[in-house]
């Protein structure tokens, strides 16, 4: 590491290269569909909403099943891992049938609370170093999801 480098610059560059690239890549549909919502003619408004609420709930689902994974470790799982491991997917589900001005800031506010609780439990867990990513990914797609809430 070098002497300008930070811990939490140097913590996010041990992780697999192909985790960030493929974390990085899956912030393309947040990206594009924030954008799509705010160019799209009004008749093809309502299938971009639809396809930027769909991907959120489908990241934030992933992001409570992460739990379901660090509660597999345990001889005795603690049942905060797994009752969290199942929330975001419950508050995703609603969401997607929200109208997209609402469903669309659940999602964002979803994702910044998952990366709170697990700014709590990754360090618990032992997988801390994994936070200056989630923190990014989770920065963006949150922000994508407030933009395009603003569209609709």
């Amino acid at each position: 590491m070098s002497a300008a480098a930070s811990p939490s610059t140097a913590a996010a560059h041990e992780l697999p290269l192909a985790a960030r690239r493929l974390g990085h890549a899956g912030l393309l549909p947040f990206v594009f569909g924030a954008a799509l919502v705010w160019l799209v003619r009004d008749d093809a408004h309502p299938y971009a909403t639809l396809a930027m609420s769909a991907y959120a709930a489908v990241v934030v689902s992933f992001l409570g099943g992460i739990h379901w994974g660090l509660a597999f470790r345990h001889d005795e799982p603690p049942l905060a891992l797994l009752a969290w491991g199942v929330l975001p997917s419950l508050v995703a589900w609603v969401a997607v049938m929200m109208p997209p001005s609402a469903g669309l800031v659940v999602h964002g506010t979803m994702l910044a609370a998952c990366y709170a609780v697990d700014r709590r439990i990754y360090a618990a867990e032992g997988v801390a170093r994994w936070l200056t990513l989630r923190f990014r990914l989770s920065a963006v797609a949150a922000l994508s999801c407030f933009v395009a809430a603003a569209g609709t």
